[in-house]
């Protein structure tokens, strides 16, 4: 029976399910000649390039918006704490 190939692409979308080596972990995260996207390490797909300035951006929105809905949570739980019994008159 032949070996499956452990790396490459399907669909045009990266593959790798080799070992990975701590060097490579590091490498793959950090490649400052390379785009915003870049191949992860392990899995299938792509992963952002923390060398690149938009990789920043991209994360700083999402915690952005992470923390924006944690305090609208909040909210609501502070609002229904200070809800009482209300008088509802029916005529």
């Amino acid at each position: 029976m032949a070996d499956k190939p452990q790396r490459g692409t399907l669909f045009g979308i990266p593959y790798n399910f080799e070992r990975p080596s701590v060097g490579r972990l590091l490498s793959s995260y950090w490649q400052p000649g390379e785009g915003m996207l870049v191949e992860k390490p392990f899995g299938i797909g792509y992963t952002l390039n923390l060398a690149s300035w938009r990789s920043w951006v991209v994360l700083l929105v999402a915690g952005g918006l992470l923390w924006n809905e944690q305090q609208k949570g909040k909210k609501k739980e502070e609002a229904a704490e200070d809800d009482g019994p209300v008088e509802v008159i029916v005529d």
